[in-house]
């Protein structure tokens, strides 16, 4: 039962600050034009690395999901430097985790999450800059970036659709995960059990960074995780390592980085990622006041005690564990519509998850010629309907971020 306990005390503290994230983020994708981003991002210097920075510190992207969205940018025109900007910042924070960060951490952490996402995200992109020669632009892909004139309702059914189906859909398996790691932490992890490394910060960042840099974990998915191991004996500057590495970096990201940008931008990237998560952390340990970063109240919640929510925090996480219910559901029982006359597969390689599989499909179904779309995540396997080019299928997925090639024709 103190398992259970956790789980709902966690969920109830959380869940209205991440329903105000998903709103966010939908509002987000469905009001802002697909090419807007892409024309103010190429060039040299350091205005492009800013702008790219600024946004994708709010965008609610994982690690996975923000690879097929930077290698369109870099692909769309968008400079290495920005491109890596984009890819440093993103991942780490975002308006859904910034909200729940806050509900559960506190504003401290909150507050310096997004502002170490923007610096390091900075410092990496003026470095690839600084690194890589001077490039011929890219030309810009006409895929996808045509943005149709649509009724403020279509708008705002599109912001709904996408905050609470898709986006709940792509990061709310990590949010569960983070979840029950972080309620098997708090009850079964004796209180003592950190007490010898949290004594040394810097050694503890070390061995944080070990396990989180290979490790896939969304931004908000990894603070539950960052509470519990705080509650446990860990520094605040440790948690926060978590919270900076483990969304950031994975050896996906790092593979992919090296094939599109080259393995300098790569290795540039990584290192800018790590050497900020140690900076922020031994920065909150040794400069910044204590106080700001204690968990006042959480304790008890999040060591698996019965407590009371309020009436809004029990309807938030009601409404939130309705949305990752059917988003679960939606998932195992979906089929295809698409008609078996006139169908062309072809394997997709690079999708990790649900925002990959729509990022794909979307890049297909801007093909002339292409009727229906139904793009299988689990096998990689894209079932596409109507007379079409399958060059140009291909070429529509590549240029999504991701490997596409022919497999059948029916």
């Amino acid at each position: 039962m103190q398992i259970i306990y956790a789980l709902v005390n966690m969920l109830g503290e959380m869940a209205p600050y991440i329903l105000l994230g998903f709103l966010v983020a939908g509002i987000m994708h469905a009001f802002v034009p697909p090419g807007a981003m892409n024309r103010h991002l190429a060039g040299r210097g350091f205005g492009p690395v800013f702008k790219a920075a600024m946004i994708g510190v709010p965008l609610p992207l994982c690690s996975c999901g923000v690879l097929p969205a930077a290698v369109a940018m870099r692909r769309g025109g968008a400079s290495r430097a920005a491109s890596t900007s984009f890819l440093i910042a993103t991942p780490q924070t975002g308006a859904d985790s910034i909200a729940a960060t806050w509900s559960l951490l506190g504003p401290a952490f909150a507050v310096v999450r997004p502002v170490a996402a923007l610096v390091t995200a900075l410092v990496g992109g003026c470095a690839v800059g600084a690194a890589e020669k001077p490039e011929v632009s890219a030309e810009a892909c006409p895929v996808g970036q045509a943005h149709e004139r649509r009724s403020f309702a279509y708008h705002c059914a599109e912001a709904m659709r996408y905050g609470f189906v898709d986006l709940v859909a792509s990061i709310g398996g990590w949010l569960v995960a983070g979840l029950v790691i972080a309620a098997l932490i708090a009850v079964y992890v004796p209180a003592d059990f950190f007490a010898a490394v949290g004594e040394h910060p810097f050694i503890s960042m070390l061995a944080v960074l070990v396990v989180s840099v290979p490790m896939y974990v969304c931004a908000t998915g990894s603070i539950p995780i960052a509470m519990s191991l705080m509650l446990k004996g860990l520094s605040p500057g440790t948690a926060f390592v978590l919270l900076m590495a483990g969304p950031a970096a994975n050896f996906a990201s790092f593979t992919l980085i090296s094939r599109e940008m080259g393995r300098k931008a790569a290795v540039i990237y990584l290192s800018a990622i790590i050497a900020g998560a140690m900076a922020f952390g031994l920065a909150i340990d040794y400069l910044l006041p204590a106080w700001w970063f204690s968990l006042v109240g959480d304790g008890v919640a999040a060591h698996g005690a019965c407590v009371h929510l309020g009436y809004v925090q029990i309807v938030s996480a009601a409404i939130l564990s309705a949305l990752l219910l059917y988003s679960f559901i939606r998932r195992k029982h979906h089929h295809t519509n698409i008609s078996t006359d006139m169908i062309c597969k072809y394997k997709i390689e690079g999708m990790n998850c649900p925002h990959c599989q729509a990022s794909a499909a979307k890049a297909i179904s801007a093909v002339t010629g292409v009727e229906s779309v139904d793009v299988d995540l689990k096998k990689g396997i894209a079932s596409v309907g109507g007379i079409h080019d399958p060059r140009a299928v291909v070429t529509a997925v590549r240029a999504a971020g991701f490997d596409a090639s022919p497999l059948t024709t029916d």
